[in-house]
């Protein structure tokens, strides 16, 4: 298992997350979802051994507190009106001057309701497969081949990030402009992000239970 590895997990406020999911659940229920995929992937990315600290970024005091009780790390923002990128970005900047030495970052979204241990270990072999220290990109894309539902850097500043519409290939690129190389993950349990009414069908009919 790769060195100092951390896990970045971006989770938006609550009064906006699963604003696509609006016209199936309710807000209370939507806030429920969220807590329950969160946990579940903070607890998946923990038990796979592998990774020295989790940082959950997010502007929400609530979720700020879910992570504590968790045992992640709440990291906030410093501005209002951040995208996603730029929030990965402003924190993967505070996390290089408290890692300076870190061998590798992992990004995953809150709401892998199905992620597993195996996953994070998986996507960590095929970048140690690399040659030693040689700059390296694992890409997990969503079960439509489109987004990017996990992904895991070496080093951690390698490539911009590219979340969004076509993230998966756009990371692909961005990777080998840079001369990294590109590994890509594959699995049923980080294909599905709960985001539409349809992955949320497909996490309710076969939740993974561990």
């Amino acid at each position: 298992m790769i060195a100092a590895m951390i896990a970045l997990i971006p989770v938006k406020t609550l009064a906006r997350m699963k604003s696509r999911l609006a016209d199936t659940l309710d807000g209370a229920a939507r806030i429920r979802l969220m807590r329950d995929t969160l946990r579940h992937t903070i607890g998946a990315i923990q038990q796979s051994g592998g990774v020295e600290s989790i940082f959950v970024v997010t502007r929400d005091l609530q979720v700020a507190g879910w992570a504590e009780d968790w045992g992640a790390q709440p990291l906030g923002e410093t501005r209002e009106g951040l995208g996603l990128n730029e929030s990965l970005e402003e924190a993967r900047r505070q996390l290089a001057g408290r890692y300076p030495d870190a061998g590798a970052l992992l990004v995953v979204p809150g709401d892998l309701g199905w992620l597993q241990p195996e996953d994070v270990s998986g996507m960590a072999t095929l970048l140690a497969g690399a040659p030693r220290k040689a700059p390296a990109v694992v890409i997990a894309p969503d079960r439509r081949g489109e987004g990017t539902n996990a992904l895991l850097l070496q080093p951690p500043g390698i490539i911009p990030f590219c979340f969004g519409r076509g993230s998966a290939n756009a990371h692909a690129q961005q990777a080998l402009a840079r001369g990294a190389l590109v590994r890509w993950y594959h699995s049923s349990s980080t294909s599905l992000d709960v985001d539409e009414p349809e992955d949320l069908r497909l996490y309710r009919a076969a939740p993974y239970v561990w």
